[in-house]
């Protein structure tokens, strides 16, 4: 009996055609194993998250849609502007921004007789993100929102939920507590201790409607998402806040904050503020400020203008203010110097002297400014780099 063996070039030929696929998989293995090895880049089930409730805005808006999106790990959160008049504008706040944002929000508490541990109701869920999340755990300040954004259910609020103090609208508030009274339920409404009004000028008739209604002192709260809280009944919040006069008139000045403006003009009056006789800035007779002014650095500590001028791109694209780098730009200085300047004159633009506003010098008066440069500087120290997309070979 005989059997057939096959050759040894016939053996080596099928041997060496099964070679590669092995090969194929043993490769493909290792990259399996290591793929789904865990402590390295995360897969889209291990990315962390940040949701409205852990941002502390967890409550209903008509006027939004809720969608998740990448934000950058250099970031605190994300927010938009108001878009009371315009489309709204994305709002990066960084994490260097986020302590000097608390100060402010527990000095309007301590200023408004906030104790610790009361309960707020907020009209309105993205004004909670003015309020830095740790302002609010380090009073233990609990807060509720809205079932419905409707009059009906901010009574309703009111009425089961007994908040210590309210943050809304004015006009909203001001309408619902009419409301009340139509609807014969004025009697049903708890007392509250505290309305901070924020978002548009304060309506004037809330004052003696909440003191009747509620008991309720009233505070005229001014600020914006890419800043924080700024001033409570005429009164600055912050140490950075500097009033250039506008070029709406002599009795319009623009608040500064750190050195940006803010595009909104106040009259400035002696006789103080209608909630405070010490608040000088009349915040409820708001002016929208045409032209804006353009900043200009002229003297940064930060190391060069290459810096500089990331720190100005920055701050165009997340907090929407116009920012400059000066030809004679002075670096590894000992103070920031900035100069605010018209970006619209009858005379030259830019940097000509017909032009010069103000001069704006550090370190106190341009914190904010020199905060944000400080968190380019650490993003480029600390950069985290995806292998997935990178923008160098």
């Amino acid at each position: 009996m005989s059997s057939k063996r096959p050759s040894s070039a016939g053996w080596e030929g099928r041997m060496m055609s099964l070679h590669p696929e092995l090969a194929r998989e043993q490769v493909l293995e290792m990259l399996r194993a290591g793929v789904n090895m865990p402590g390295q880049v995360p897969t889209y089930e291990e990315m962390p998250r940040r949701t409205l409730t852990d941002k502390g805005a967890c409550g209903p808006t008509a006027a939004h849609v809720i969608e998740e999106v990448h934000t950058p790990l250099n970031y605190a959160y994300i927010s938009f502007t108001t878009g009371s008049t315009a489309f709204q504008n994305v709002v990066g706040v960084t994490l260097e921004e986020i302590p000097d944002r608390v100060a402010a929000s527990l000095r309007a508490f301590k200023l408004a007789g906030i104790s610790r541990g009361a309960k707020g109701l907020f009209t309105y869920p993205p004004l909670v993100l003015v309020f830095p999340r740790e302002a609010l755990k380090e009073l233990e300040i609990s807060i509720s929102y809205l079932l419905r954004s409707t009059r009906d259910a901010f009574l309703l609020a009111v009425i089961e939920e007994k908040p210590d103090f309210i943050v809304g609208e004015s006009a909203f508030i001001n309408h619902a507590l009419q409301d009340a009274r139509k609807l014969g339920i004025e009697s049903y409404l708890p007392p509250v201790s505290v309305i901070f009004v924020a978002g548009t000028p304060m309506d004037l008739d809330l004052i003696p409607t909440a003191k009747e209604l509620l008991g309720a002192r009233v505070h005229d709260l001014y600020g914006c998402q890419e800043f924080g809280w700024l001033t409570m009944d005429g009164v600055p919040l912050r140490d950075d806040i500097t009033l250039l006069r506008s070029p709406l008139g002599t009795d319009y000045y623009e608040l500064i904050v750190g050195g940006l403006p803010m595009s909104d003009s106040f009259p400035v009056s002696s006789k103080g503020h209608v909630l405070n006789s010490e608040g000088r800035i009349i915040t409820y007779r708001r002016m929208r400020t045409y032209p804006d002014f353009e900043v200009w650095v002229l003297e940064s500590p930060l190391p060069n203008a290459e810096v500089v001028q990331r720190v100005a791109r920055t701050i165009l694209r997340t907090k929407a203010r116009i920012v400059k780098c000066s030809p004679k730009l002075k670096t590894g200085s000992d103070r920031t110097l900035l100069k605010l300047a018209l970006s619209v004159s009858t005379g030259n633009l830019g940097e000509d002297e017909s032009d010069m506003a103000a001069f704006i010098e550090g370190p106190e008066k341009t914190r904010l400014f020199d905060v944000l440069g400080e968190a380019q500087v650490k993003y480029e120290l600390e950069k985290v780099w995806d292998p997935a997309y990178t923008k160098r070979r």
